[in-house]
């Protein structure tokens, strides 16, 4: 199988290389993919931490901002469910926690649109800036008040 499996079976092209680095034959590896499937596993990670955060900043201040409503089981699972899965990949990859501040501030600004718009209410009403902690926004027993 030659390199132009990584483009024709992906699948097939993962075992090939697989067994390619069992037997030790470094000079049979496509190195230029399998360089570039591995940055694509961590911008992928990345990109899921984000995506997590994101929605849990969105239901944080939904939560917060709109006491009125009935928060239910639902909004709470919502919540508990992102805290989850940021958890799982942060486990996996204990880097990206230093991200994580970074990250929050990336995607409050797109939190923040998204909760206006899912509440009706005006974009002033949530502050510009995240009002919560890291620390916070990821305790599995914290909730705004």
């Amino acid at each position: 199988m030659t390199h132009t499996a990584y483009r024709t079976d992906f699948y097939a092209w993962t075992k090939q290389q697989a067994a390619l680095l069992e037997a030790e034959e470094w000079e049979k590896l496509d190195i230029p993919n399998i360089k570039e499937e591995i940055e694509s596993m961590g911008r992928s990670q990345r990109k899921e931490v984000k995506s997590r955060l994101l929605i849990l900043l969105l239901h944080l201040l939904k939560w917060q901002y709109q006491p009125h409503k009935n928060k239910g089981n639902s909004w709470r699972s919502t919540i508990r469910t992102q805290r989850n899965e940021i958890e799982i990949e942060l486990s996996d990859s204990p880097s990206l926690r230093r991200e994580v501040p970074d990250f929050v501030e990336y995607v409050y600004l797109r939190a923040r649109k998204g909760a206006a718009e899912e509440t009706g209410l005006a974009l002033s009403t949530f502050p510009v800036d995240c009002p919560w902690t890291v620390a916070e926004i990821v305790d599995e027993d914290w909730l705004p008040v």
